[in-house]
Parts: C-alpha cells; sequence; structure tokens
C-alpha cells in the first residue's frame, strides 16, 4: 500500500523532508514482525541488540569486527533495562516469542531514539506476553518517548497516546485525538463492515455492531 499523492504533497520525518540516512537512524528504533520474522534461530539475545547500532540483521562477517566494547556495555544495558538479561547468550530458538520481541524492543531502544515505530506490536504473543509488552511500551511513553504504532488492532494502542491518524487505501480518513477518531462509524467506514466501539481505561475495543 503507498500514499495517495496530491499536487502540493510533501512528506517530512521528523520535521524535516531532508535527512543523511545514517543521521535518521539514530532518531528512530523500530520494532516489527518483519524484522522478527528475518532474525536466524540462532541469533542470540545480545547479537539482536547489538546489530541495533549497525542497522542490520545480526552481526556477520565485517561487521563482527566493527563492535566496539562501548556497544556491547551499551547492548547489555538494554537487555538489563528490559529485564532480559539472563538471556543474554541464549538463542532465539530457544525463547518465546514474548521474550524474542522483547530482544527487539531492546535492539530498538540500545542507541537512545528519540522515536520508537512499533509495526503490530503484539503480533503472534499470547496474552500474558502481550500485556507485558504493552505495559512496557506504556512505560516508555510516560518516560516522553516519541510512540508510533501501526496496528489494525485497537486494544493494541496505549492510553498514553492520543493522537489517531486513520488511514484508508493510502489516503487519510481522519487525523485527531482518540476519542474523535476512533468511533464506530468512521471504522466502520473505513473497515467497511458495523463497528462498535467500547472504552475500558483507556483502552478502546471494538467488536461487531
Amino acid at each position: 500500500m503507498y500514499p495517495v499523492v496530491a499536487p502540493g504533497s510533501f512528506i517530512r520525518v521528523l520535521g524535516k523532508e531532508r535527512w543523511n540516512v545514517w543521521e535518521l537512524r539514530r532518531q528512530i528504533g523500530v520494532v516489527s514482525n518483519d524484522l522478527h520474522q528475518r532474525y536466524t534461530p540462532t541469533t542470540t539475545a545480545l547479537e539482536v541488540v547489538v546489530s541495533g547500532f549497525h542497522s542490520s540483521i545480526g552481526i556477520h562477517g565485517i561487521l563482527a569486527d566493527r563492535v566496539s566494547a562501548e556497544q556491547r556495555d551499551a547492548s547489555e544495558a538494554a537487555l538489563q533495562s528490559i529485564g532480559i538479561a539472563g538471556l543474554r547468550d541464549k538463542q532465539l530458538k530457544h525463547m518465546s516469542s514474548g521474550q524474542q520481541r522483547r530482544c527487539l524492543l531492546a535492539r530498538a531502544l540500545v542507541h537512545d531514539p528519540a522515536t520508537l515505530i512499533l509495526d503490530e506490536p503484539t503480533s503472534g504473543l499470547d496474552f500474558a506476553a502481550s500485556f507485558d509488552y504493552l505495559e512496557r511500551i506504556r512505560s516508555l511513553a510516560r518516560l516522553g518517548r516519541n510512540i508510533v504504532i501501526v496496528t489494525h488492532h485497537l486494544n493494541e494502542i496505549p492510553p498514553e497516546l492520543d493522537r489517531i491518524i486513520l488511514l484508508k487505501q493510502g489516503a487519510v480518513i481522519a487525523d485527531g485525538p482518540k476519542r474523535e477518531v476512533l468511533n464506530g462509524e468512521l471504522l466502520s467506514e473505513v473497515y467497511e463492515t458495523a463497528i462498535r466501539v467500547t472504552e475500558i481505561d483507556g483502552f478502546y475495543l471494538a467488536y461487531p455492531g
């Protein structure tokens, strides 16, 4: 899916239209199911996190010689901050999906970016892992980290996030506060099916209308 281009349209990333890509990657941390699937099962937790400094999938070949002691120390600190320091040398194939996803979150945070982009963050996780992951995202938001979530599921949107952009076929249907955008009428239009919405403790849930 590509955005609809109109005359006079433009794109800004973090307020700028032009970036040096190497500078930009220091500003953003990314977690996605696609990224999750690209790591080989034998990659260790530490290798996953260290690769965040290089925007790579693991540490292989020449990259292994470019990993500094400072990067390894920062990676171990990131694992500690996410609560999985004990998984440092454990391979992904021996972890649960929730533990693997937390490794990717540590990878995204290791270079202390101002903004996190989370694409379908709880995809493939069970209830316990989903709730744990969302609580960690909430904590980051409360600490002032910019959080961008791409999702089809309303329950993945933490109460701390208020601005919602609703898209349909590449066009912006609505952009505004959560209470105004996440309503049954708009969602029914976008998904072309009857939807009702309810709010519980700041979380929004959708069900058939």
